[in-house]
């Protein structure tokens, strides 16, 4: 299998979720995947969503609810561990759809508000640093 390649950052579409153009950061140094969510609330047996950033005009406030999550710890670059909401969605990258799995966190003080982690690369994609928006420049081609 051939991997593409992509760059340090990109502008990727989440159909699931409602979310399109939405600029991510390529972290190889990350082994889980995060997306921004600023509102989450356990209703019964599902986990409501509200994908919402002032600083990120993309994320308009849709709500989202997740019938199946889980939750897992991760540990942050800095040591911090923190337990986390997982979901499963889908992402287009090259105008091929995959399947990633995204912790839930707050990131509205970050200028990414995805992160695209190894767990995610792994067998699809080779990294260049040097290169921006390759997935999202091929799908204006």
């Amino acid at each position: 299998m051939t991997k593409k390649t992509i760059g340090r950052v990109d502008k990727i579409d989440f159909p699931k979720l409602d979310l399109y153009t939405i600029d991510v950061k390529i972290d190889t140094g990350a082994y889980t995947s995060a997306i921004h969510c600023s509102q989450i609330q356990v209703d019964g047996e599902n986990l409501i969503c509200t994908f919402y950033s002032k600083g990120h005009p993309n994320f308009s406030g849709k709500e989202v609810i997740f019938e199946n999550f889980t939750k897992t710890n991760i540990k942050s670059s800095n040591g911090f561990k923190e337990n986390r909401f997982k979901v499963k969605s889908e992402v287009i990258i090259f105008g091929k759809t995959y399947k990633i799995n995204l912790t839930l966190s707050t990131r509205e003080d970050m200028k990414f508000p995805v992160l695209i982690g190894r767990q995610f690369l792994k067998r699809k994609f080779l990294v260049d640093v040097d290169q921006e928006n390759i997935s999202h420049n091929f799908k204006t081609l």
